[in-house]
C-alpha cells in the first residue's frame, strides 16, 4: 500500500519574522530576508490556508514574540479553526505574557533548552541567563493552561547527555521532549564542523535515546530523524515514511515564500499570490520529495523503504541532491 496523499498539508510551520534576541550558532533563518507580512494581510493568508484544509499552524521565526502583534495573528489563526502552537526561546515569557498567549488561542508552546547545564545552554544560545528564563517560561505557560514541550538541538555540546536532558524535562513537567537532529542549514552549515556529529556519534546517540524511550519515561520523547529506522525503529502508525517535508507539512517564510520545510531553501511559491492546494498538488519539487530514488549505499539497503534515504534537507545541504544518502547515516 502506498503512502497517503493528502489534499493539503496538515501543518504549516510559519516564520512570522526573522529578527531574534538570541545569537544561536546553528540558526537556519538568520540570513533570511527581514521583510514581514503585515498583520492584516497575514490574517487573510491564515484564513486562506485554513480554507485550503490546513489543520494546524506552528509559529516560529526568528523569535516570534518580537512581533508585537503576535497575539492578534494567533487569534486570527485560532478563529479560522486551526490549532495554534509556537516555538520560542522563552526569554520574553512572563506570567502576564503566558496569560496573553492563552487568551490568543495558543494550545501548545515549545521552548528551546539545549542543555541541563545552564552555562552550556547560555553559551550555545548566546545570551546569559537564557536557561533560567526558559525554565521560568515553562512554569508560566503551564500555570496559564498551555501545553508545553522542550526542543533540544542535538550537537557536540549535548549528545552524551541523553539521560540528564530527559531527567530535566520530566522535572519541568513538560508533555514532550523533541530531540532535533542537526540540520546543516544556514549558520548550521557554516558551523557544522564544530557542532555536527559523526555518523558513529549519531548512531550512539540514537541508540541511547531509543533505550531511554523504551524504558517508559513519563513524557513523550520525540526523535524526528528517519535514519533511526536502521536501529529497528519502524513505526507502523506513521502516515508517511522518511522525511515529512512536503508530505505532511510545509514552511512559510516571513515574506510569504513557501518552501518544503524551514531547512530546504527552495521556494515553490508565495502565499500572497499562489493557491496553496494547487502548489501542494502540482509542485515539481514536492513531487521529487515524495518520490525519492535510492542512490549510492541506499541501493539494496534493507531499511530504505522505511527511512527513504533519511533527512532530505541534510542530503540537499551537503550533497546538492535530495536522493543522496543522508550524510548522518552510519550504515556502510
Amino acid at each position: 500500500m502506498g503512502e497517503i496523499q493528502l489534499k493539503a498539508p496538515l501543518t504549516i510551520n510559519w516564520a512570522v519574522n526573522n529578527n531574534c534576541n538570541f545569537a544561536c550558532r546553528h540558526c537556519y533563518s538568520r540570513n533570511d530576508a527581514m521583510k514581514e507580512i503585515d498583520c492584516s494581510m497575514l490574517c487573510q493568508c491564515l484564513e486562506k490556508v485554513a480554507t485550503a484544509g490546513v489543520m494546524s499552524v506552528n509559529f516560529g521565526g526568528g523569535e516570534p514574540l518580537l512581533r508585537q502583534d503576535l497575539a492578534t495573528i494567533a487569534s486570527c489563526a485560532a478563529q479560522s479553526g486551526m490549532r495554534v502552537s509556537m516555538n520560542s526561546n522563552g526569554y520574553l515569557i512572563d506570567r502576564k505574557k503566558a496569560l496573553e498567549l492563552k487568551e490568543a488561542g495558543f494550545s501548545k508552546v515549545g521552548i528551546s533548552i539545549d542543555s541541563h547545564v545552564p552555562a552550556i545552554h547560555d553559551h550555545f544560545r548566546g545570551v546569559s541567563g537564557s536557561h533560567g528564563r526558559a525554565v521560568n517560561a515553562l512554569a508560566y505557560l503551564q500555570e496559564a493552561g498551555i501545553k508545553t514541550s522542550i526542543s533540544t538541538v542535538i550537537c557536540k555540546l549535548n549528545h552524551r547527555d541523553v539521560a540528564p536532558l530527559i531527567d530535566l524535562a520530566e522535572k519541568l513537567h513538560v508533555e514532550q521532549l523533541n530531540f532535533h537532529n542537526f540540520k546543516c542549514s544556514g549558520l548550521g552549515y557554516s558551523n557544522r564542523d564544530d557542532l555536527d556529529l559523526t555518523p558513529e556519534e549519531w548512531q550512539s546517540f540514537y541508540a541511547e535515546a531509543i533505550m531511554e524511550k523504551q524504558r517508559g519515561r513519563k513524557l513523550d520523547i520525540s526523535l524526528d530523524d528517519p535514519i533511526i529506522a536502521s536501529l529497528g525503529m519502524h513505526d507502523t502508525n506513521n502516515m508517511v515514511k522518511g522525511s515529512v517535508c512536503g508530505k505532511l507539512s510545509l514552511n512559510i517564510k516571513s515574506n510569504g515564500d513557501i518552501t518544503p520545510c524551514g531547512f530546504i531553501p527552495i521556494v515553490i511559491g508565495n502565499i500572497l499570490a499562489d493557491d496553496l492546494r494547487e502548489l501542494w498538488k502540482s509542485s515539481s519539487i514536492l513531487e521529487k520529495l515524495r518520490n525519492k530514488v535510492a542512490t549510492g549505499k541506499c541501493v539494496g539497503c534493507s531499511d530504505y523503504n522505511e527511512c527513504l534515504g533519511g533527512c532530505s534537507a541534510r542530503a540537499l545541504a551537503l550533497t546538492g541532491d535530495f536522493n543522496s544518502p543522508d550524510p548522518h547515516c552510519w550504515q556502510p
